[in-house]
């Protein structure tokens, strides 16, 4: 962006004389005033370069990342599922609150320094195995943010803080609607809360970085752009389609894109909600993870991505399509979560 700036107001003449004195009678007078040239100042891009597209098989879409273990013949199988990986909420109005110093502001070191403690691994046990995921802490006794089908019908919950330690949870309230869940540490106090954003003010070319649990490694930080706004992303609200999918050695959670389904098929019920897309590196065990802005703030919790291949494909991975609830549907949904809702 070009801004333009102009000078105003008269300059005095140190050289005008009254014309009553008597002094330097033929001085000459002095040159007209010339205003000057308006200056410009030239904002210069910020963004990263777009890497060479490479050729790649077919396209699967997987409710990205829940690592599920699933006892199969006395052997252990493991499928892609879901992108699994104070007491008052610290929320901001808008995205411009700084949470990062500001000699790193607009860092992603910065961010991930000052984000980092507020992100947590999930370990949740069900009678389908075993899932990880992340989460988002947003009191300082223990609440956490994260995606239902990281913990949905979890019979044991686990987690454990950016300082390695762990602690017990219980599941709050759950919301298939909007795949969220709230969760609850046991004997928490004192920890780092997140500051939520406001996903409203998210534009597209927004650089943006992600922090979660990918394949159990915990506090893994990567960073990209907001590609694009109000995806609509359909996944399957019925636990048991998911779980006969991993059972059978399926590619992970059925999802819809576009009219299309992936990873088998998704049931007859489903929900579908706006997404923000983005080309952070997602893959399992960062669903419930944190999308943030440069200046710190949470603005989505990623739940999906998109996957080449299946599961036992060794071109399985992130392929830079990546999927985050938005933050603003998060506050929204905060009380029901609180009330104890289950659905």
């Amino acid at each position: 962006m070009t801004e333009s700036f102009r000078r105003s107001g008269e300059y005095e003449n140190p050289y005008q004389q009254q014309a009553s004195s008597p002094v330097n009678p033929e001085w000459p007078p002095p040159p007209a005033h010339q205003p000057s040239a308006p200056t410009a100042l030239l904002a210069e891009p910020v963004g990263r370069p777009r890497r060479a597209k490479r050729n790649r098989g077919p396209v699967a879409l997987l409710a990205a990342v829940a690592i599920v273990a699933a006892a199969i013949g006395g052997g252990t199988a493991y499928g892609i599922q879901e992108l699994t990986g104070n007491d008052t909420v610290a929320s901001s109005s808008s995205t411009s609150t700084n949470v990062v110093p500001s000699s790193q502001k607009g860092t992603v070191s910065g961010v991930a320094k000052a984000v980092s403690p507020s992100i947590v691994e999930i370990s949740a046990q069900s009678n389908a195995g075993s899932s990880t995921g992340s989460g988002v802490i947003i009191t300082s006794d223990g609440e956490i943010i994260t995606n239902n089908h990281v913990v949905s019908g979890a019979s044991q919950v686990k987690v454990t803080t950016s300082d390695g330690k762990q602690y017990t949870a219980e599941v709050v309230g759950t919301d298939s609607s909007k795949d969220l869940a709230l969760i609850k540490l046991q004997n928490a106090s004192g920890l780092t809360v997140a500051t939520l954003g406001n996903s409203d003010g998210v534009q597209v070319g927004d650089e943006v970085v992600a922090i979660g649990s990918p394949e159990g490694l915990t506090g893994t930080v990567t960073s990209g752009i907001v590609s694009a706004l109000d995806r609509d992303v359909t996944v399957s609200t019925d636990e048991g389609q998911g779980q006969q999918q991993q059972q059978q050695g399926g590619g992970g959670w059925p999802f819809e894109f576009g009219g299309q389904e992936f990873n088998g098929d998704t049931g007859s019920s489903t929900t579908t909600y706006k997404a923000l897309q983005t080309d952070a590196s997602l893959n399992p065990g960062n669903s419930g993870g944190a999308l943030i802005d440069m200046n710190g703030n949470i603005i989505g919790i990623n739940s999906a991505m998109y996957s080449a291949a299946g599961s036992g494909s060794s071109d399985a991975g992130s392929v830079g399509l990546g999927f985050a609830i938005p933050i603003n549907t998060v506050k929204a949904d905060l009380a029901k979560l609180r009330s104890g809702s289950q659905n």
